[in-house]
Formats: structure tokens, C-alpha cells, sequence
């Protein structure tokens, strides 16, 4: 059934005309922009909408992005707090080596002869027994070590081998009371003993004369005698000289050079055979022509 009454133009009638408004809106926005305020002024209204429609994805953004970055810097904190505990071992170390370095290069620079054998022997355990003063070392008969041996620091005269084994030796110590050394007085040459006491710091000089000449101060150093040590080594300090008459002999105490109480690393001297036999050839050698 057709309808008595027909409501406006025909939809193909519509069409082109929607299309013709469209095309003169789209020119005269093109050619004369007619329409930029009113974009302008619809941007406006519509950007509150375009920040809330991407507020959701920013959110979710922002929250991923300092999940990540927490977990990030936690990870970093942790591995730099690895890596300090480990540079502050590696400082420790080199402390360490350096003071070892120090040590050694000391006790490579002490009085020695040029054309002397020496060996560098390091401190293994010290005797507890306080009634005696040994060390041993690390150094036995497969380095060549013997039994009297003379041993020293950077600084004099520490002791000599008592026991050899193969491959550590025991250092009776300078301070122990079954040792003695022949010591003369640098100033003036004269002779004296230098036993030991039981005391880490202290030597004593027995039947010094009165009219010795020996003074506070006076540096005592190896004499030579005996062949146990080799001449001119330092060994001890004077500290105290008491004179008293009613005393037959005055009482002499020194202090030795060499760091009793704190040995780390020693010196093996071995005495100069070399030279003896190279002396004897070119006698000979001087005689037969």
C-alpha cells in the first residue's frame, strides 16, 4: 500500500545534495579557511576527551615503566654493593702485597756484601715457650741451609740456625740465654759479649771493666770472631752503663737492631768460599811464572 503523503525529497535526493554541501564546505575551507576557528574552537572542546581516552594507556605506561626501573635500580644497588665488598678485598690485598713488597725490598737493602750468597727465608711459627727465643722458617737442607748459620733482617743480626730439616729450620734468636755473640764497639773497635737475657729487647755485656770506654748510644756491631757471623753486621744499641764501684764490673745493656718481635721475613748469609779458592789459583798461578 503507497502512502497518501510524501515526506520530503527522495533519498538519491538527499545524497547529491549532502555531497553538493560537502564539496562547498570542502572548498571554502580549502580556499578561504572558513572553518579554522571553528576547528579550533572543536579541538578545544574535544581535547579533554583525546587526554582521558589516553589516560588508561599513560597509566599503565608510567606504572610498567617504574616497575621496571625499581626493579632495575634494586639490582644495580645490590651488584654495586657486590662490587665495593669486592674492590675493598682487592684494596685490602694490595695493602697487603705492598706492605710485603716493602718488607722485602727492606730487607733486600740491608748492609750486605755485593759477592755475599744470600737467601730470603719467611717466618713459619715462633716457640711459645717463654723461656726460650726460636722462630722456624720456611728454608731447610734442600736450600742448602746448615746448622750455625748465620740469619739477619733489614736492620742486623737476628740469630743462627740451631736445627736443619729438610725443608724448614729453627732460628735460635740473638735475646735467647743460651746465645751469645762477639760484638765490638763501632766507635772505638773495642771487644765485648753480647748474651742474651730471655728478653725480647735486651742484651747484656758481662765483665766490662770499669775504664771501658762505652757510652750510651754506642752501636755494637758483629766482630767477627768465632766465624759464626760475618764482621761488621750492627747487632745492638748501648741503652744503659752503670758504674758502681762496689761492683767489679760495670753493668752494660743494649737494645738489638733487628726487629725481634716483629720478624715477617729473614736473611740466609752464606760465607764467601768462592773468593778463597779464585785467590789461591792466581798465587799459584803468580808463582809457577
Amino acid at each position: 500500500m503507497n502512502p497518501i503523503f510524501k515526506h520530503g525529497p527522495s533519498p538519491q535526493h538527499r545524497l547529491i545534495l549532502v555531497l553538493f554541501c560537502s564539496a562547498l564546505l570542502i572548498f571554502f575551507d580549502h580556499k578561504m579557511n572558513s572553518f579554522e576557528s571553528a576547528r579550533g574552537f572543536l579541538q578545544s572542546m574535544v581535547s579533554p576527551l583525546q587526554y582521558l581516552a589516553t589516560a588508561p594507556k599513560q597509566l599503565m605506561n608510567w606504572a610498567a615503566e617504574n616497575m621496571v626501573t625499581r626493579r632495575q635500580l634494586i639490582a644495580d644497588n645490590e651488584q654495586y654493593k657486590i662490587n665495593e665488598l669486592t674492590f675493598h678485598e682487592q684494596a685490602l690485598q694490595l695493602a697487603i702485597i705492598k706492605r710485603e713488597n716493602d718488607r722485602l725490598r727492606a730487607l733486600l737493602a740491608s748492609p750486605l756484601r755485593a759477592d755475599a750468597k744470600k737467601m730470603v727465608a719467611e717466618i713459619l711459627a715462633v716457640d711459645s715457650d717463654p723461656y726460650t727465643h726460636q722462630v722456624v722458617i720456611n728454608r731447610g737442607a734442600n736450600d742448602g741451609v746448615y746448622e750455625g748459620q748465620a740469619v739477619i733482617d733489614d736492620e742486623g743480626i737476628v740469630g743462627q740456625i740451631l736445627h736443619v730439616g729438610t725443608t724448614s729450620s729453627r732460628v735460635l734468636l740473638i735475646t735467647d740465654v743460651t746465645h751469645a755473640v762477639p760484638v765490638r764497639i763501632s766507635r772505638n773497635g773495642v771487644r765485648l759479649i753480647a748474651s742474651g737475657v730471655g728478653v725480647i729487647d735486651t742484651l747484656t755485656h758481662n765483665h766490662v771493666p770499669h775504664s771501658t770506654d762505652i757510652r750510651v748510644g754506642d752501636t755494637l756491631v758483629s766482630s767477627g770472631l768465632g766465624g759464626k757471623f760475618p764482621e761488621g753486621y750492627p747487632v745492638a744499641k748501648v741503652s744503659v752503663v752503670r758504674q758502681d764501684e762496689s761492683r767489679a764490673f760495670s753493668q752494660i745493656q743494649s737494645q738489638p737492631v733487628a726487629k725481634i718481635d716483629r720478624l715477617r721475613y729473614v736473611l740466609l748469609l752464606w760465607p764467601e768460599q768462592e773468593r778463597a779458592p779464585a785467590t789461591a789459583k792466581l798465587d799459584n798461578k803468580a808463582v809457577n811464572e
